[in-house]
């Protein structure tokens, strides 16, 4: 398993992954993007930005870079950087399958990403992943399983994902939503001829979102690795948006907003990785002081009180605009 790898990474960062979410594309949900982005987002400026971003990571001890399908040019832009990086080969480097990207590189797009967890799609994508990253590719996960989605019980789909897993690259799977602790758990109960097919779990948990915890603890439990995303609640808990909580916290520890609310994360003993969502250098920079933060269990206490019921905060977060 390619996560096994991360064992032998000394740096305090081993556990931070960089997720290209936020740069692969011009358009993401994400609050201050108007300030974090230049304003003509070609293709080119982009693909810059995120080549600056992932030397950076890589110079700083982060060997977990995660991408997907319905990233924009996440993939293209990553496999750049891997072509001109041969000295990166130790890098464990994971994707998505699931959304198509249908924005067309704008941000005013009626529909940025299309959900499909079919087999043609991923027949499709994993297709033009293979394209893109080649054997470079070592994850590849289904993207925001919800409990209702087909893929947890289409059995030609999970032979065809057990064929792929045979054949080295790992199989995971990321959720979102308010039921993110039932999907993970109807995940762990897949199975093809007798043995599990997923071997990771991505979801969604932060200060605010703490409702599939549990799951996740099982997950851990049952072997897999689990990778955090959307620590920052999409920039909900960075700066002056964070909560009060979370400042005072932050004020005492001497780091910013966003380092501490990772550092909550980083907590948890089934968090395996946690992914910074950074659009620049500050940010990445700020986001990996989240190793060095160390609370107490009072600052801890204060932090965890701040969770909202999650059906409240995903309606929350599908209210936030494109920009």
């Amino acid at each position: 398993m390619p996560f096994a790898r991360l064992a032998h990474v000394t740096t305090p960062t081993r556990r931070l992954g960089l997720g290209l979410a936020a740069v692969g594309r011009p358009g993401y949900i994400n609050l201050g993007r108007d300030r974090d982005l230049p304003a003509d987002r070609t293709v080119d400026a982009l693909r810059a930005r995120t080549h600056e971003l992932l030397d950076a990571a890589y110079a700083q001890g982060v060997r977990y870079l995660d991408a997907a399908r319905s990233y924009g040019r996440s993939e293209e832009f990553l496999a750049d950087w891997l072509r001109a990086r041969p000295d990166a080969g130790d890098v464990v480097i994971g994707s998505k399958w699931g959304y198509t990207y249908t924005a067309g590189w704008r941000t005013d797009a009626e529909r940025h990403e299309v959900k499909d967890h079919g087999l043609a799609t991923y027949e499709r994508q994993r297709a033009e992943s293979a394209a893109l990253l080649g054997d470079r590719l070592d994850l590849y996960q289904i993207h925001s399983v919800t409990p209702d989605s087909p893929a947890l019980t289409d059995k030609d789909l999970h032979a065809r994902l057990a064929e792929a897993a045979a054949q080295g690259v790992t199989v995971g799977f990321s959720t979102s939503g308010p039921a993110q602790a039932d999907a993970v758990r109807a995940a762990l109960a897949v199975t093809v001829d007798g043995a599990p097919l997923f071997r990771t779990v991505q979801s969604t948990y932060n200060a605010l979102e703490t409702s599939a915890g549990p799951a996740l603890a099982e997950a851990h439990d049952a072997g897999l690795t689990v990778i955090v995303k959307e620590g920052m609640a999409n920039g909900r808990l960075a700066g002056p948006d964070a909560p009060g909580a979370l400042r005072a916290v932050a004020r005492e520890t001497g780091l910013g907003c966003d380092a501490v609310a990772l550092a909550l994360i980083l907590r948890r003993p089934w968090a395996g990785v946690v992914l910074s969502g950074a659009a620049t250098l500050d940010q990445l920079a700020s986001n990996l002081h989240a190793a060095a933060v160390d609370l107490d269990d009072d600052q801890a206490a204060r932090l965890d009180a701040l969770a909202e019921e999650p059906r409240a905060y995903w309606e929350r977060r599908g209210q936030l605009p494109w920009h």
